[in-house]
């Protein structure tokens, strides 16, 4: 038995006291908007190197759910951790929808991010597509889909690991546990592909502590999404020494 067949065959007998729990949840929860402002920007304007040019493709983090403005977000946190480590200007540029799958965003998203020149992208998925129930088999396709696209197009790319969700205290905690272990084998799937791919899979670097996060208990907050930059700009600066 695969070890998706194995969650489904321990989740489906659940289902009596799963369904009320998400509805409930659903219903209860609370609802950030989207942040506001330019979802472009330039960060290390100091350096006098050429600008590194960097694209984000991603759910509600990269649409920035959570904080006010797009300057406050995973993307323009990263452009300036990046610009820190590299000493060089990180001209960047976001795509991101909130509540997007994967399987979605390369029908909506990609084309767009496609009209871009990028050096680095950086692909932010999985909560949804844990939520969602996305297949196995739709996951990797999506996923490499993006990922070879922008491959074509010249640029390096990464992955941004699923999130853990059994540490998302918004959700009930059965709910809780069995996305979290959803989540970690769509991950476990995800870094396969990356190492198929010759892509980066970064590890999430990210407190579930209080300050950390948005009033939803879901999303980052300001701080949240500068500690989680700053971890992937680490990653993404040692794993990848030819963007320096």
């Amino acid at each position: 038995m695969s070890r998706h067949a194995l969650w489904w065959a321990l989740t489906v007998p659940l289902l009596p006291a799963l369904l009320p729990l998400a509805w409930h949840t659903r219903r209860t929860a609370v609802r950030l908007p989207v942040a506001q402002g330019e979802a472009h920007g330039i960060a290390g304007e100091a350096f006098t190197a050429e600008p590194l040019r960097l694209l984000l493709i991603g759910e509600s983090t990269v649409a920035g759910v959570g904080v006010t403005h797009l300057d406050q977000a995973l993307a323009a946190c990263l452009a300036s951790a990046l610009a820190a480590h590299l000493q060089r200007p990180v001209s960047w540029r976001a795509f991101g929808e909130n509540g997007i799958t994967a399987v979605q965003a390369c029908e909506r998203l990609l084309p767009q991010a496609l009209d871009e020149p990028a050096d680095l992208a950086l692909l932010v998925f999985g909560v949804n597509d844990t939520t969602h129930l996305t297949s196995s088999a739709r996951w990797q396709a999506s996923m490499a889909t993006m990922a070879t696209a922008l491959a074509e197009r010249g640029a390096r790319v990464a992955f941004s690991a699923v999130p853990p969700l059994q540490h998302f205290h918004a959700l009930p905690w059965l709910l809780r546990m069995l996305m979290g272990w959803r989540a970690r084998l769509l991950d476990g799937e995800l870094q396969v592909l990356a190492a198929r791919l010759r892509a980066q899979h970064c590890a999430l670097d990210l407190r579930f502590e209080a300050q950390y996060l948005a009033e939803d208990g879901y999303h980052p907050s300001a701080l949240g999404y500068r500690q989680w930059a700053e971890g992937l700009a680490v990653h993404v600066s040692r794993l990848l020494p030819s963007l320096r």
